[in-house]
Protein backbone atom coordinates (compact mmCIF):
# COMPACT_ATOMS: atom_id res chain seq x y z
CA UNK A 1 0.00 0.00 0.00
CA UNK A 2 3.01 2.37 0.42
CA UNK A 3 3.21 5.28 -1.91
CA UNK A 4 6.65 6.42 -3.04
CA UNK A 5 8.30 9.70 -4.20
CA UNK A 6 10.12 8.88 -7.45
CA UNK A 7 12.68 11.02 -9.74
CA UNK A 8 13.73 10.56 -13.09
CA UNK A 9 17.74 10.12 -12.76
CA UNK A 10 19.19 8.14 -15.84
CA UNK A 11 22.91 7.65 -15.03
CA UNK A 12 25.49 9.36 -17.26
CA UNK A 13 27.11 6.30 -18.14
CA UNK A 14 23.81 5.42 -20.18
CA UNK A 15 23.64 8.79 -21.52
CA UNK A 16 27.05 8.15 -22.63
CA UNK A 17 26.81 4.76 -23.91
CA UNK A 18 23.60 6.16 -25.88
CA UNK A 19 25.23 7.93 -27.67
CA UNK A 20 28.51 5.49 -28.27
CA UNK A 21 26.32 3.48 -30.08
CA UNK A 22 24.64 5.78 -32.46
CA UNK A 23 27.93 6.95 -33.51
CA UNK A 24 28.53 3.25 -34.41
CA UNK A 25 25.33 3.07 -36.21
CA UNK A 26 25.26 0.59 -39.13
CA UNK A 27 22.44 1.66 -41.22
CA UNK A 28 21.12 -0.51 -43.67
CA UNK A 29 20.98 -0.12 -47.50
CA UNK A 30 17.87 0.76 -49.18
CA UNK A 31 16.26 0.12 -52.39
CA UNK A 32 16.12 3.11 -54.71
CA UNK A 33 12.55 5.29 -54.57
CA UNK A 34 11.14 3.52 -52.04
CA UNK A 35 10.69 5.78 -49.66
CA UNK A 36 8.42 5.08 -46.55
CA UNK A 37 6.93 2.52 -48.81
CA UNK A 38 8.81 -0.33 -47.67
CA UNK A 39 9.42 0.84 -43.86
CA UNK A 40 11.16 4.43 -42.88
CA UNK A 41 13.69 5.30 -45.17
CA UNK A 42 17.91 5.33 -44.58
CA UNK A 43 17.87 9.19 -45.14
CA UNK A 44 15.60 9.79 -42.92
CA UNK A 45 17.08 7.52 -40.43
CA UNK A 46 20.53 9.06 -40.76
CA UNK A 47 19.43 12.80 -40.08
CA UNK A 48 17.27 11.63 -37.19
CA UNK A 49 19.98 9.44 -35.40
CA UNK A 50 22.52 12.29 -35.96
CA UNK A 51 20.32 14.64 -34.52
CA UNK A 52 19.63 12.00 -31.42
CA UNK A 53 22.98 11.80 -30.97
CA UNK A 54 24.01 15.59 -31.37
CA UNK A 55 21.60 18.04 -30.49
CA UNK A 56 18.93 16.17 -28.55
CA UNK A 57 19.90 17.31 -24.47
CA UNK A 58 17.99 14.25 -22.67
CA UNK A 59 19.12 15.93 -19.33
CA UNK A 60 16.71 19.03 -20.34
CA UNK A 61 14.04 16.60 -21.11
CA UNK A 62 14.59 14.79 -17.91
CA UNK A 63 13.96 18.14 -15.78
CA UNK A 64 11.19 19.02 -17.53
CA UNK A 65 9.97 15.50 -16.81
CA UNK A 66 10.59 15.72 -13.11
CA UNK A 67 8.81 19.34 -12.47
CA UNK A 68 5.91 17.04 -12.53
CA UNK A 69 5.61 15.54 -9.06
CA UNK A 70 5.80 11.56 -9.69
CA UNK A 71 6.04 8.42 -7.51
CA UNK A 72 5.70 4.50 -7.30
CA UNK A 73 3.59 1.74 -5.45
CA UNK A 74 3.23 -1.66 -5.92
CA UNK A 75 -0.08 -3.37 -6.66
CA UNK A 76 -0.60 -6.99 -7.44
CA UNK A 77 3.17 -7.59 -7.17
CA UNK A 78 3.70 -5.15 -9.74
CA UNK A 79 5.71 -1.70 -9.47
CA UNK A 80 3.15 1.10 -10.84
CA UNK A 81 4.88 4.24 -11.91
CA UNK A 82 2.64 7.42 -12.15
CA UNK A 83 2.28 11.18 -12.40
CA UNK A 84 0.42 13.03 -9.76
CA UNK A 85 -0.20 16.53 -10.46
CA UNK A 86 -2.90 18.30 -7.99
CA UNK A 87 -4.49 21.10 -8.99
CA UNK A 88 -5.04 24.27 -6.47
CA UNK A 89 -8.37 24.89 -7.45
CA UNK A 90 -11.04 23.91 -5.17
CA UNK A 91 -13.72 21.96 -7.41
CA UNK A 92 -11.01 20.45 -9.27
CA UNK A 93 -11.85 16.77 -10.47
CA UNK A 94 -9.82 13.58 -10.43
CA UNK A 95 -8.44 12.74 -14.08
CA UNK A 96 -6.98 9.41 -15.11
CA UNK A 97 -4.95 9.41 -18.61
CA UNK A 98 -4.34 6.71 -20.21
CA UNK A 99 -1.48 5.97 -22.33
CA UNK A 100 -1.32 3.24 -25.33
CA UNK A 101 1.23 2.13 -28.04
CA UNK A 102 4.14 3.27 -28.54
CA UNK A 103 3.80 5.72 -26.39
CA UNK A 104 4.31 6.77 -22.86
CA UNK A 105 3.54 9.13 -19.98
CA UNK A 106 5.52 11.71 -21.89
CA UNK A 107 2.95 11.66 -24.83
CA UNK A 108 0.88 14.33 -22.29
CA UNK A 109 3.74 16.62 -21.44
CA UNK A 110 1.88 19.16 -23.26
CA UNK A 111 -1.68 18.88 -21.46
CA UNK A 112 -0.52 18.63 -17.92
CA UNK A 113 -0.74 21.72 -16.93
CA UNK A 114 -3.54 23.48 -19.17
CA UNK A 115 -5.41 20.79 -17.24
CA UNK A 116 -4.58 21.42 -13.41
CA UNK A 117 -4.70 25.13 -14.13
CA UNK A 118 -7.07 26.49 -16.57
CA UNK A 119 -6.45 29.69 -15.29
CA UNK A 120 -2.97 30.55 -16.19
CA UNK A 121 -3.82 29.38 -19.87
CA UNK A 122 -7.06 31.77 -20.24
CA UNK A 123 -9.50 29.50 -18.79
CA UNK A 124 -11.97 28.45 -16.56
CA UNK A 125 -11.18 27.22 -12.71
CA UNK A 126 -14.33 25.11 -12.54
CA UNK A 127 -12.21 23.33 -15.48
CA UNK A 128 -9.60 22.21 -13.22
CA UNK A 129 -8.29 18.44 -12.74
CA UNK A 130 -6.04 16.83 -10.61
CA UNK A 131 -4.17 14.27 -12.70
CA UNK A 132 -3.25 10.61 -12.49
CA UNK A 133 -1.43 9.63 -15.65
CA UNK A 134 0.18 5.59 -14.58
CA UNK A 135 3.25 4.01 -17.37
CA UNK A 136 1.12 1.17 -17.58
CA UNK A 137 2.65 -2.34 -16.54
CA UNK A 138 5.70 -2.42 -18.51
CA UNK A 139 6.10 0.78 -19.71
CA UNK A 140 8.62 4.05 -18.78
CA UNK A 141 9.23 3.10 -15.11
CA UNK A 142 6.26 0.98 -14.41
CA UNK A 143 9.60 -1.88 -14.15
CA UNK A 144 10.51 -4.96 -13.88
CA UNK A 145 7.78 -6.94 -15.41
CA UNK A 146 7.78 -9.52 -12.68
CA UNK A 147 5.77 -11.87 -14.23
CA UNK A 148 3.33 -12.77 -17.05
CA UNK A 149 -0.32 -12.22 -17.11
CA UNK A 150 -0.62 -8.34 -17.33
CA UNK A 151 -3.49 -8.10 -19.72
CA UNK A 152 -5.93 -5.79 -20.12
CA UNK A 153 -8.25 -7.14 -17.40
CA UNK A 154 -5.60 -6.97 -14.71
CA UNK A 155 -4.57 -3.75 -15.95
CA UNK A 156 -7.84 -2.16 -15.02
CA UNK A 157 -7.92 -4.15 -11.78
CA UNK A 158 -4.49 -2.37 -11.21
CA UNK A 159 -5.90 1.33 -12.38
CA UNK A 160 -8.61 0.81 -10.22
CA UNK A 161 -6.61 -0.21 -7.00
CA UNK A 162 -4.79 3.13 -7.74
CA UNK A 163 -7.20 5.46 -7.81
CA UNK A 164 -8.91 3.98 -4.65
CA UNK A 165 -5.50 3.92 -3.36
CA UNK A 166 -4.77 8.23 -4.09
CA UNK A 167 -8.31 8.37 -1.97
CA UNK A 168 -9.91 8.95 -5.25
CA UNK A 169 -14.05 7.75 -4.82
CA UNK A 170 -15.09 9.67 -7.98
CA UNK A 171 -13.02 9.98 -10.90
CA UNK A 172 -12.98 10.57 -14.47
CA UNK A 173 -10.74 9.23 -17.12
CA UNK A 174 -9.37 10.18 -20.74
CA UNK A 175 -7.29 7.85 -22.66
CA UNK A 176 -7.15 6.59 -26.20
CA UNK A 177 -5.26 2.98 -27.90
CA UNK A 178 -4.71 0.61 -25.05
CA UNK A 179 -5.52 3.07 -22.60
CA UNK A 180 -8.99 3.33 -24.13
CA UNK A 181 -9.47 -0.28 -24.09
CA UNK A 182 -8.18 -0.28 -20.34
CA UNK A 183 -10.78 2.45 -19.76
CA UNK A 184 -13.71 0.58 -21.02
CA UNK A 185 -12.61 -2.22 -19.01
CA UNK A 186 -12.81 0.31 -15.68
CA UNK A 187 -16.02 1.09 -17.26
CA UNK A 188 -17.38 -2.51 -16.54
CA UNK A 189 -15.37 -3.37 -13.68
CA UNK A 190 -15.21 0.07 -11.34
CA UNK A 191 -18.36 1.59 -13.00
CA UNK A 192 -19.46 3.00 -9.03
CA UNK A 193 -16.25 5.32 -9.43
CA UNK A 194 -15.38 6.08 -12.94
CA UNK A 195 -17.87 8.99 -13.60
CA UNK A 196 -17.59 9.42 -17.09
CA UNK A 197 -15.15 8.70 -20.03
CA UNK A 198 -13.64 10.64 -23.16
CA UNK A 199 -11.87 8.33 -25.63
CA UNK A 200 -9.68 9.51 -28.47
CA UNK A 201 -9.99 7.61 -31.64
CA UNK A 202 -8.59 7.87 -35.55
CA UNK A 203 -9.18 6.16 -38.82
CA UNK A 204 -5.81 4.25 -38.56
CA UNK A 205 -6.90 2.41 -34.74
CA UNK A 206 -9.72 1.36 -36.79
CA UNK A 207 -8.37 0.10 -39.53
CA UNK A 208 -5.94 -2.19 -37.86
CA UNK A 209 -8.36 -2.79 -34.65
CA UNK A 210 -10.09 -4.68 -38.40
CA UNK A 211 -13.12 -2.84 -38.46
CA UNK A 212 -15.08 -3.46 -41.39
CA UNK A 213 -13.78 -1.01 -44.30
CA UNK A 214 -16.04 -1.13 -47.22
CA UNK A 215 -15.09 -1.17 -50.82
CA UNK A 216 -15.14 2.89 -52.09
CA UNK A 217 -15.43 1.81 -55.43
CA UNK A 218 -18.67 0.69 -54.91
CA UNK A 219 -20.43 3.91 -53.82
CA UNK A 220 -20.70 6.03 -56.87
CA UNK A 221 -21.72 9.34 -53.98
CA UNK A 222 -18.50 9.28 -52.61
CA UNK A 223 -16.24 12.23 -53.58
CA UNK A 224 -12.78 11.31 -55.51
CA UNK A 225 -10.65 12.76 -52.04
CA UNK A 226 -13.08 10.35 -49.83
CA UNK A 227 -12.65 7.18 -52.38
CA UNK A 228 -8.72 8.00 -51.67
CA UNK A 229 -8.69 8.44 -47.72
CA UNK A 230 -11.01 4.82 -47.88
CA UNK A 231 -8.54 2.72 -50.17
CA UNK A 232 -5.28 4.22 -48.04
CA UNK A 233 -7.28 2.88 -44.78
CA UNK A 234 -7.56 -0.59 -46.85
CA UNK A 235 -4.26 -0.82 -47.21
CA UNK A 236 -3.06 0.04 -43.90
CA UNK A 237 -5.44 -2.48 -42.74
CA UNK A 238 -3.75 -4.83 -45.23
CA UNK A 239 -0.12 -3.90 -44.80
CA UNK A 240 -0.01 -2.02 -41.53
CA UNK A 241 -0.48 -5.12 -38.88
CA UNK A 242 3.41 -6.49 -39.61
CA UNK A 243 4.36 -4.71 -35.82
CA UNK A 244 1.27 -6.34 -34.39
CA UNK A 245 1.75 -9.79 -35.54
CA UNK A 246 5.32 -9.81 -34.61
CA UNK A 247 4.60 -8.25 -31.09
CA UNK A 248 1.80 -11.05 -30.72
CA UNK A 249 3.32 -13.87 -31.62
CA UNK A 250 7.23 -13.85 -30.56
CA UNK A 251 7.98 -10.44 -29.27
CA UNK A 252 10.93 -12.52 -27.36
CA UNK A 253 12.34 -12.49 -30.89
CA UNK A 254 11.90 -8.78 -31.76
CA UNK A 255 13.43 -8.06 -27.73
CA UNK A 256 16.90 -8.42 -28.68
CA UNK A 257 16.73 -5.77 -31.41
CA UNK A 258 15.05 -3.25 -29.36
CA UNK A 259 17.45 -3.86 -26.52
CA UNK A 260 20.52 -3.62 -28.22
CA UNK A 261 20.04 -1.24 -30.90
CA UNK A 262 18.44 2.00 -30.39
CA UNK A 263 18.69 3.01 -33.97
CA UNK A 264 16.49 -0.28 -33.75
CA UNK A 265 14.03 0.68 -31.03
CA UNK A 266 14.16 4.50 -32.83
CA UNK A 267 12.64 2.88 -36.23
CA UNK A 268 10.24 0.87 -34.28
CA UNK A 269 8.36 3.44 -32.58
CA UNK A 270 8.64 6.50 -35.91
CA UNK A 271 7.52 3.89 -38.25
CA UNK A 272 4.29 4.02 -36.41
CA UNK A 273 4.77 8.29 -35.97
CA UNK A 274 4.53 8.65 -39.62
CA UNK A 275 1.90 6.08 -40.28
CA UNK A 276 -0.60 7.46 -37.47
CA UNK A 277 -0.21 10.79 -37.73
CA UNK A 278 -2.29 13.33 -39.18
CA UNK A 279 -1.81 12.83 -43.38
CA UNK A 280 -1.29 16.51 -43.75
CA UNK A 281 2.08 15.46 -42.06
CA UNK A 282 5.04 14.45 -44.74
CA UNK A 283 7.14 13.60 -41.63
CA UNK A 284 6.63 11.70 -38.12
CA UNK A 285 8.51 15.37 -36.48
CA UNK A 286 6.17 17.39 -38.60
CA UNK A 287 2.78 16.27 -36.80
CA UNK A 288 4.67 16.08 -33.17
CA UNK A 289 7.80 17.81 -31.43
CA UNK A 290 10.74 16.03 -32.48
CA UNK A 291 12.43 16.29 -28.78
CA UNK A 292 8.99 15.23 -27.46
CA UNK A 293 8.91 12.25 -30.11
CA UNK A 294 12.95 11.23 -29.10
CA UNK A 295 11.69 11.95 -25.57
CA UNK A 296 9.31 9.27 -25.50
CA UNK A 297 12.11 7.31 -27.43
CA UNK A 298 14.88 7.46 -25.04
CA UNK A 299 12.78 6.69 -22.48
CA UNK A 300 11.95 3.00 -24.08
CA UNK A 301 16.06 2.56 -24.62
CA UNK A 302 17.08 3.57 -21.06
CA UNK A 303 14.09 1.93 -19.49
CA UNK A 304 14.76 -1.20 -22.05
CA UNK A 305 10.65 -1.08 -22.43
CA UNK A 306 10.29 -2.13 -26.09
CA UNK A 307 10.44 -5.68 -24.84
CA UNK A 308 8.00 -5.63 -21.96
CA UNK A 309 6.16 -3.11 -23.88
CA UNK A 310 5.53 -6.24 -26.98
CA UNK A 311 4.61 -8.52 -24.36
CA UNK A 312 1.74 -6.21 -23.06
CA UNK A 313 0.56 -6.42 -26.59
CA UNK A 314 1.28 -10.56 -26.59
CA UNK A 315 -0.83 -10.69 -23.41
CA UNK A 316 -3.20 -8.80 -24.92
CA UNK A 317 -3.51 -11.15 -27.85
CA UNK A 318 -3.84 -14.21 -26.17
CA UNK A 319 -6.03 -13.08 -23.34
CA UNK A 320 -9.49 -14.22 -22.64
CA UNK A 321 -10.75 -10.50 -22.36
CA UNK A 322 -11.61 -8.35 -25.06
CA UNK A 323 -9.89 -5.89 -26.57
CA UNK A 324 -12.77 -3.36 -25.05
CA UNK A 325 -15.43 -4.48 -22.52
CA UNK A 326 -18.63 -3.34 -22.32
CA UNK A 327 -19.42 -0.24 -20.09
CA UNK A 328 -22.58 1.92 -19.38
CA UNK A 329 -19.77 4.50 -18.18
CA UNK A 330 -20.96 7.53 -19.65
CA UNK A 331 -18.44 8.00 -22.53
CA UNK A 332 -17.27 10.69 -25.12
CA UNK A 333 -15.57 9.98 -28.52
CA UNK A 334 -12.89 12.58 -29.97
CA UNK A 335 -12.31 11.39 -33.89
CA UNK A 336 -8.68 12.88 -35.32
CA UNK A 337 -7.64 13.25 -38.88
CA UNK A 338 -11.10 12.30 -39.91
CA UNK A 339 -10.85 14.26 -43.56
CA UNK A 340 -12.98 12.80 -45.98
CA UNK A 341 -13.85 9.95 -43.87
CA UNK A 342 -16.52 11.15 -40.91
CA UNK A 343 -18.92 9.29 -41.96
CA UNK A 344 -17.34 5.96 -42.47
CA UNK A 345 -15.60 6.54 -38.84
CA UNK A 346 -18.56 7.12 -37.18
CA UNK A 347 -20.76 4.20 -38.64
CA UNK A 348 -17.70 1.81 -37.85
CA UNK A 349 -17.74 2.84 -33.66
CA UNK A 350 -21.60 3.97 -33.49
CA UNK A 351 -23.70 3.10 -36.27
CA UNK A 352 -27.03 3.24 -34.37
CA UNK A 353 -25.79 7.06 -33.73
CA UNK A 354 -26.35 6.31 -29.66
CA UNK A 355 -22.82 8.07 -28.49
CA UNK A 356 -24.05 11.79 -27.85
CA UNK A 357 -20.64 13.62 -27.43
CA UNK A 358 -19.19 12.73 -30.59
CA UNK A 359 -16.51 15.43 -32.35
CA UNK A 360 -14.92 15.37 -35.57
CA UNK A 361 -11.56 17.14 -36.34
CA UNK A 362 -9.39 17.01 -39.29
CA UNK A 363 -6.29 17.91 -37.18
CA UNK A 364 -4.55 15.80 -34.96
CA UNK A 365 -4.21 11.55 -35.05
CA UNK A 366 -3.43 8.89 -33.22
CA UNK A 367 -1.58 10.77 -30.55
CA UNK A 368 -4.01 14.07 -30.05
CA UNK A 369 -1.81 15.09 -26.98
CA UNK A 370 1.08 15.44 -29.02
CA UNK A 371 -0.49 16.30 -32.13
CA UNK A 372 -3.58 18.74 -31.26
CA UNK A 373 -3.11 19.49 -27.41
CA UNK A 374 -5.86 22.19 -27.61
CA UNK A 375 -8.12 20.98 -29.49
CA UNK A 376 -8.41 17.65 -27.07
CA UNK A 377 -8.11 19.37 -24.05
CA UNK A 378 -11.17 21.44 -25.45
CA UNK A 379 -13.24 18.53 -26.32
CA UNK A 380 -12.55 16.85 -23.31
CA UNK A 381 -13.80 20.21 -21.25
CA UNK A 382 -16.58 20.17 -22.77
CA UNK A 383 -17.68 16.52 -22.20
CA UNK A 384 -16.66 16.46 -18.90
CA UNK A 385 -18.30 20.02 -17.80
CA UNK A 386 -21.92 17.94 -17.44
CA UNK A 387 -20.46 15.66 -14.48
CA UNK A 388 -19.26 18.11 -12.34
Amino acid sequence: MEIQSFRIDISQAAVNDLRERLTHTNLPDQLPGAEWSRGVPVSYMRALTDYWRTDYDWRAQEARLNQFPQFITEIDGQNIHFLHVRSQEPTAQPLLILHGYPSSFVEFMKIIDPLVNPRAYGGDGADAFHVVIPSLPGYGFSIPLREAGWDLSRTSHAMAELMQRLGYSRYLALGSDIGAGVIGMLGSIDGEHLVAAHISTDPTALALLGAPIADPELDSTLTQEQRARLNDLRELQAEGKGYLQIQSTKPQTLAYALADSPTGQLAWIVEKFEAWTNIGAALPDDAVDRDQLLTNVSLYWFTRTGATAANFIYEASHSSSPWAAGSSTPTGFAAFNVKNVEDAMRQMVDPARMIEHWSNFDEGGHFPAMEAPETLIGDARTFFRQFR
